[in-house]
């Protein structure tokens, strides 16, 4: 990615998580006690100047929002803009796109979110797409398992997931190691 940045935190009552803005609206989300990464030298603590047509002090508030919701177990009301495509590729895309359709409580597999983009057979590259997830929690990546009910991986690692699932009210998986 490239261009201007605003890097904030928001505070939520599970820790105080980094969201990183770009021109179009959300880029990248990090967990509480994550190391995010750097984005160049065009990057700041306050909103650019030259961020068009944005809004930023409105994009911090509804990305709050919708983070305290998903925290809950409730689905966001509306997300703050999303900067698409968010570094990904056209197919990480679709499977990111295909994450915001799986309602709370309710999780999936990667075999079977592959075979509803029409990829049968692609359930590791459905996975690889859910470990890049640049905005997890708000594109509920924690809602697709591995095969048989297993937990599956997760960028914030496992105990994150079981978390969020909890939450969700999602009871219906198996306790994994």
């Amino acid at each position: 990615m490239t261009g201007t940045f605003w890097r904030t935190e928001l505070p939520t009552a599970w820790g105080r998580f980094t969201a990183l803005f770009a021109s179009r609206g959300l880029a990248r989300l990090w967990f509480p006690g994550a190391a995010p990464a750097r984005f160049g030298t065009a990057e700041s603590s306050s909103p650019p100047a030259d961020f068009p047509r944005a809004d930023p002090a409105r994009w911090k508030a509804q990305t709050e929002a919708a983070l305290t919701r998903a925290l809950r177990g409730a689905p966001p009301e509306t997300l703050p803009p999303l900067d698409w495509p968010l570094g990904g590729t056209p197919f990480q895309v679709s499977v990111w796109r295909a994450l915001l359709r799986i309602p709370p409580g309710r999780p999936t597999t990667y075999g079977a979110l592959a075979a509803r983009l029409g990829r049968p057979g692609a359930a590791r590259a459905v996975g690889g797409a859910c470990g890049a997830n640049p905005v997890p929690v708000l594109i509920p990546c924690h809602r697709v398992l591995a095969a048989g009910g297993g937990l599956g991986g997760f960028s914030a690692g496992r105990e994150w997931k079981r978390r969020l699932l909890a939450v969700e009210a999602a009871t219906d998986w198996p306790d994994c190691p």
